[in-house]
């Protein structure tokens, strides 16, 4: 018990100074080893993790439908006002609005493709092994040899 109040001195000794130029005072608070986590409990947050990213998931997934079909909306109605007012810049409108609703489509399939991703896994990760640039290491005589017994098997 002495050694660790001794550091905890010698620590509070070394920002003194760091505490009256700031003008506040610190405390050195031991480690306390209680708050180890258990495996049970580990478990029981993966569970609730899993739930959360369901849950997570169909909440972006609606927001992300309602935002398409507010934009579908706008559009035909910035549409409308293009092709009376003949303006530029409503046509400029109309584009910027076009692009950014299929820039939330393609969120919308993003979306889906992480979380299949999330509930299955990244596809393809270890089914493959692309080797190129490989290169033998011999004599000619001993390449004609190792294709010869390729060939022969």
């Amino acid at each position: 018990m002495d050694s660790q109040e001794t550091q905890s001195q010698a620590l509070t000794n070394k920002f003194s100074g760091i505490e009256d130029a700031l003008d506040v005072e610190t405390e050195i608070v031991p480690a306390d080893d209680s708050g180890a986590i258990k495996r049970s409990e580990i478990t029981a947050d993966i569970a609730v993790t899993k739930e959360q990213v369901q849950k997570d998931y169909e909440y972006s997934r609606g927001q992300l439908y309602s935002l398409i079909e507010k934009g579908q909306e706008a559009i035909d109605g910035i549409l409308e006002l293009s092709q009376q007012s003949d303006s530029p810049r409503a046509y400029e409108v109309a584009g910027n609005l076009i692009k950014n609703v299929a820039d939330t489509t393609d969120k919308l399939i993003d979306l889906q493709k992480k979380m299949q991703e999330i509930e299955n896994g990244p596809k393809g990760a270890a089914q493959t092994t692309v080797t190129n640039n490989t290169m033998f290491v011999g004599s000619t005589a001993d390449l004609a040899k190792f294709l010869k017994q390729q060939r022969d098997k």
